[in-house]
């Protein structure tokens, strides 16, 4: 992460280039007594990270270097917070050598709250006096600019649910996409195994997720946090599909013989190869085209799922449970999303403000 590099942007010099420099500690000099700490300065953001990686990497490759009494605050100062800041909103996709276009505003406002809940749980603990990113904000003229340059879509209503359920019930993934309105992240659903599942208890575990590295690399790894590894109930239709599922993989298992690959995960085609993210979205998308559905994001299932569960009373500590988010904010903020319809019982509740009766509604 930028933030753990210590780079610092120069001035344009005479010429108007602009550097990039930093100090790094690689230990202590022996003969002289003192600590090492080269300097570089190099031409670009990305050659600069570069060789502060190495560096670094050298130096733990090396003898264990003692601890040093330099703390967060002299380290990290808020303008480096915010100098990281306008860089992730800027050109924060990095494309090999070159910078890319700047991650959207919600993907860097998530970033900086993480940050500064690290910082509050370090300011409580006394290990730094001062949180450092805790007054930097997204520029309002760079949130307003995002808005109108890209309306967001909103995710799936409620009808809009049933429509697409009412479309995949004869699909062959019919199972692997109920999984995903249940609000797993489509990683977590390609990562699901059959281990994973209990049917008999009606449980599943997350503890493992499949993404893709530049749309086209399937890499494996832990949940994306402690708190998403977690066990969920399977309601009785999701049950009963996946029972369903296993038991067409294993009709397929039969007819294909040794051609068949067992990798174990509930998300594989006829031959028992495990698809990938993109492969689920193009199925889901799919659908929706064939059945003139509104086209959004599969990832937004998880909004139309939590949207729901809030609107029908599940405790904020159980959402953000069923999420896997650690601070149910998160879960509220970005994943409840009411639209008009979930309103409507708020406008009936208004009426009493009024102290007058509510008038009978004609049908036309």
């Amino acid at each position: 992460m930028i933030l753990s590099q210590p780079i610092k942007k120069l001035p344009p010099n005479a010429k108007g280039q602009v550097r990039y420099r930093f100090v790094v500690d690689v230990g202590t000099d022996p003969a002289a007594g003192k600590r090492k700490q080269p300097t570089r300065t190099l031409g670009t953001l990305k050659e600069a990270q570069a060789e502060y990686v190495r560096i670094t990497a050298r130096r733990h490759e090396g003898a264990l270097v003692s601890r040093n009494k330099t703390t967060v605050n002299e380290w990290l100062t808020e303008d480096d917070v915010e100098e990281w800041m306008m860089w992730a909103l800027r050109e924060g996709r990095v494309r090999a050598t070159k910078a890319g276009p700047g991650l959207g505003v919600t993907s860097v406002e998530m970033s900086l709250t993480r940050l500064k809940e690290a910082l509050n749980r370090a300011v409580a603990r006394r290990l730094v006096a001062v949180n450092v990113a805790q007054e930097v904000r997204i520029p309002r003229k760079m949130r307003k600019a995002e808005r109108q340059a890209k309306a967001e879509v909103p995710p799936w209503s409620v009808a809009e649910v049933h429509a697409f359920v009412r479309a995949v019930r004869d699909h062959r993934l019919y199972a692997p996409l109920l999984l995903s309105l249940m609000g797993l992240r489509p990683a977590e659903v390609c990562g699901m195994r059959w281990a994973d599942l209990d049917l008999d208890r009606a449980t599943l575990a997350v503890a493992n997720t499949r993404t893709l590295m530049g749309n086209k690399t399937v890499v494996e790894k832990d949940t994306k946090s402690l708190a998403g590894q977690r066990d969920l109930p399977l309601p009785a239709l999701v049950r009963e599909a996946l029972r369903s599922f296993k038991a067409t993989q294993t009709a397929e298992k039969r007819a294909a013989g040794q051609a068949y690959e067992d990798s174990g995960y509930v998300l594989v085609d006829e031959r028992g190869t495990p698809l990938n993210v993109r492969q689920l979205r193009e199925q889901a998308y799919k659908v929706m085209a064939e059945n003139a559905l509104r086209r959004v994001r599969l990832y937004d299932a998880r909004a139309s799922c939590f949207t729901y569960l809030a609107n029908n009373g599940v405790p904020d500590h159980l959402l953000a449970r069923w999420a896997g988010h650690t601070d149910v904010r998160t879960t509220k903020r970005w994943y409840v999303k009411p639209d008009v319809e979930d309103l409507r019982a708020a406008a009936g509740s208004w009426s009493g403000l009024t102290g007058l009766p509510t008038p009978v509604v004609r049908e036309m």
